[in-house]
């Protein structure tokens, strides 16, 4: 059969962010409109609207209601999706503000370095302003003047937080209220990219002037068994964003970066990939043959790579007929990400087996004579 495969559209789904104003929303209308709605009409911080469904609505007293929602990531699901997100909402005096906080299940930042300061909840900007606009709005509607307060709460907060990096950068005790549009684009890179982001920024507010990065837990854990004296906020999980995360360390003052990775990612790495995935891995298997055909006497390793299924078949084969590849591969990742990097980072490549033994480790000399 010939022709292209037709792809269902993805679904866009909503942010925390947006789930918290949906509930606050709701909450306000149960107050003053004396009915709880089944779903509320939320504006969007791109100008948008969007209609949510209310999943529970209780009226506490004449001052103060709850409402929750489910947070839909739609084809993009993470460790928020289809979590309950609420907000707890009591009546001010006319002429009193609108206070925005965390209770159960929204973490709160201990750590400098993030867009609020420690000791706050972790609520971002982006999240407050939809917040404070939806209530905003039904008090507009109903030309009332009364300040109130929006407790933004997660039941599960907690225990989703354990899927997610909230811990290393410092938020502890349950979720982030994030979003920068309030809509969540499937398959999107924004998330990851702020969550990187994130990371090098408390890593810095830390002190530290090195970030060790690593393309997943793995890695991680291996390097952090490396360099056991560095503290956590120094390693930094980069995904595929190699070439983002390597303008982002020198945007942020970092001096040294350390690459800790497994050869599948160093080969990429090396061939100068701006984004690692593994959609091009035939295509890097082909040009790590080439490689291996001028550092191996034994041409015949040279054509086995360049018809292996995996990075890691190959892997097998160069350590034991040409393990010199591994240094010429580190020290193609140095050249790699010092062109990302701009020049402004003295970076060290490592590269793991897969037992977490160090196979190669390059330092670049800067400003030698």
């Amino acid at each position: 059969m010939t022709g292209k495969k037709s792809r269902r559209k993805l679904k866009a789904g909503f942010t925390t962010g947006t789930a918290a104003a949906a509930a606050a929303k709701a909450a306000v209308l149960a107050l003053i409109d004396k009915h709880p709605p089944a779903e509320v009409r939320v504006a969007l911080l791109t100008g948008d609207f969007i209609k949510i469904a209310v999943h529970g609505c209780t009226v506490e007293n004449a001052a103060t209601a709850s409402a929750t929602v489910i947070k839909d990531a739609g084809d993009d699901p993470d460790a928020t999706h289809r979590a309950e997100i609420g907000a707890r909402v009591t009546l001010l005096e006319p002429g009193e503000e609108l206070v925005i906080t965390g209770g159960p299940g929204v973490g709160r930042i201990t750590r400098p370095g993030l867009e609020k300061a420690p000791g706050s909840p972790a609520i971002n900007p982006g999240p407050e302003k939809m917040i404070r606009q939806s209530v905003k709005q039904v008090f507009d509607d109903f030309a009332d003047a009364r300040g109130a307060e929006i407790e933004i709460f997660v039941p599960e907060g907690e225990k989703i937080a354990k899927h997610t990096l909230n811990a290393r950068l410092g938020i502890i005790g349950g979720i982030s209220i994030l979003g920068t549009t309030g809509v969540v684009k499937p398959m999107s890179h924004e998330a990851y990219i702020a969550t990187i982001s994130s990371g090098m920024s408390v890593a810095r507010a830390a002190g530290s002037d090195l970030v060790v990065c690593t393309t997943g837990r793995r890695s991680e854990r291996y390097a952090q068994a490396l360099f056991s004296d560095l503290p956590e906020p120094a390693f930094v999980q980069i995904g595929d964003y190699f070439e983002k995360s390597m303008q982002m360390a020198g945007d942020y003052g970092f001096t040294r970066a350390v690459l800790a990775v497994f050869f599948g990612k160093a080969v990429k790495i090396a061939q100068g990939a701006a984004h690692t995935h593994a959609a091009k891995s035939r295509m890097g298997l082909e040009t790590l043959a080439g490689w291996v055909q001028k550092q191996c006497p034994h041409k015949a390793v040279a054509r086995q790579v360049a018809s292996a299924n995996t990075a890691r078949e190959a892997f097998f084969m160069l350590r034991e007929h040409c393990p010199q590849i591994f240094a010429d591969t580190a020290v193609r990742m140095i050249a790699s990400a010092d062109g990302f990097a701009g020049g402004r980072l003295q970076i060290r490549a490592i590269i793991f087996d897969y037992d977490g033994g160090v196979c190669a480790d390059h330092t670049e000399t800067k400003g030698a004579s």
